[in-house]
């Protein structure tokens, strides 16, 4: 198949960790990449935030992402670029139309690129499958006034779903606010997990792996990710500030904007204040690469947001045999094994969370049974070549009958 995959803000070649960079760059990035080895043509097409950026880059074996101009060419918040949406969408038929690429299916990601895909099934007569990452209804449920989403949101979500041919949701609680806020049909969803490398995150002896972080001995909590008010970091800290001084624990916070970002100042300052400032490290921005020796120097990994679409670093967590306590929201709640390879407990809640970490930190023999697990679930259910072969197969579904019914 001939693909064109959607991602308007999320690109491959962007570097992680920042605000709008995370999760669905790498899923994007990795879904594109496995579907290139599984022999299929594809086209990233995402927006050009750089002078620098030539429009076709090479990215991996029959993969090209394209950087299409739509807006300034610069970093503009994903929240302020809908305005920009009808150029990208017009740059991407040019685009298609210059080069003669006759594609069997679009598949959007996030509603931005859904709205694209809806203007070019109308336009070009392109099917296409839809992965939301997230979804407006929720977000707005969680933060409120706080949501910086544009009023559009919405109405354009709701559009995709009627218009749509195949969603690719990416767990069950996906499936249930979709079907729940939107009436979405449920003959058109089907579940594709997100995945993680397994060749990437992989066990390593823990001391070397704190040898090579100049971490000293003692229990080490990790939790790896952006720094932003939703995923609960403040919980974390609470919750480690209840743990017992006699367990000389530390709590490594590996993520957060370069240079530094108002959210890992204000966990700074309630370190301090609940005086565990000495126990806690901020590592900062860390390339893909090193995070590995994070979650494997860490004897217990923690994920708990106050609400979370999928939740990727758990898997990384799992991949490296490292066992997770997450909090018992959206994927997190289907992908962590409650009792099995961690535990599951309520978001804002410190109190439940500490009580998890002391009994895991405690119980060295019970890690080690849970972190193997951890492994082994990440390898029959998460590995990236099994998301592409279940991605690729709802693909060619929609394309074969789409091709059927325009024959």
């Amino acid at each position: 198949m001939r693909l064109a995959m959607i991602s308007e803000h999320a690109s491959p070649l962007a570097s992680l960790g920042g605000e709008d960079s995370g999760g669905q760059n790498v899923y994007v990035a990795e879904l594109a990449r496995r579907l290139g080895e599984m022999g299929h043509q594809v086209d990233v097409f995402t927006r050009r935030d750089s002078k620098l950026l030539p429009e076709v880059v090479p990215f991996a074996e029959g993969v090209r992402v394209v950087n299409l101009t739509a807006g300034p060419a610069r970093s503009v918040s994903k929240d302020e670029l809908f305005p920009f949406m009808g150029e990208f969408r017009d740059a991407f038929y040019r685009f298609a139309k210059e080069e003669a690429a006759a594609y069997d299916l679009v598949h959007a990601n996030f509603w931005m690129s859904g709205w694209v895909a809806c203007e070019a099934k109308r336009d070009l007569g392109l099917p296409f499958a839809q992965t939301f990452h997230a979804l407006g209804e929720i977000k707005r449920r969680e933060q409120g006034d706080a949501d910086t989403s544009p009023l559009e949101r919405r109405a354009v979500e709701q559009r995709i779903l009627n218009e749509v041919d195949l969603v690719l949701a990416t767990c069950p609680a996906e499936v249930e606010e979709l079907t729940t806020l939107y009436d979405a049909d449920p003959s058109r969803l089907t579940i594709v997990p997100c995945g993680v490398d397994q060749r990437a995150f992989r066990p390593v002896d823990r001391d070397a792996a704190r040898e090579m972080l100049g971490l000293s001995g003692g229990p080490t909590v990790a939790y790896v990710g952006r720094l932003v008010p939703r995923k609960g970091v403040d919980t974390l800290v609470e919750a480690f500030a209840l743990l017992p001084r006699r367990l000389d624990a530390r709590l490594v916070i590996v993520g957060g904007e370069p240079g530094g970002s108002p959210e890992a100042a204000r966990l700074a300052a309630l370190a301090g204040d609940l005086g565990v400032s000495e126990r806690i490290a901020f590592a900062g921005s860390r390339p893909q690469e090193d995070l590995r020796h994070y979650y494997c120097a860490a004897d217990v990994a923690v994920s708990v947001p106050h609400y979370e679409p999928f939740g990727m670093t758990p898997l990384e967590a799992m991949a490296c045999a490292t066992p997770v306590v997450g909090a018992r929201v959206g994927g997190i709640k289907t992908s962590v094994a409650d009792s099995e390879t961690g535990y599951l407990v309520p978001p804002r809640d410190p109190e439940s969370l500490a009580s998890r970490l002391l009994h895991l930190l405690s119980n060295p023999a019970l890690r080690d049974r849970m972190g193997r697990a951890a492994r082994c679930r990440i390898e029959e259910h998460y590995t990236w070549e099994r998301v592409a072969a279940l991605a690729a197969a709802a693909f060619s579904e929609v394309a074969v009958s789409h091709a059927y019914k325009t024959a």
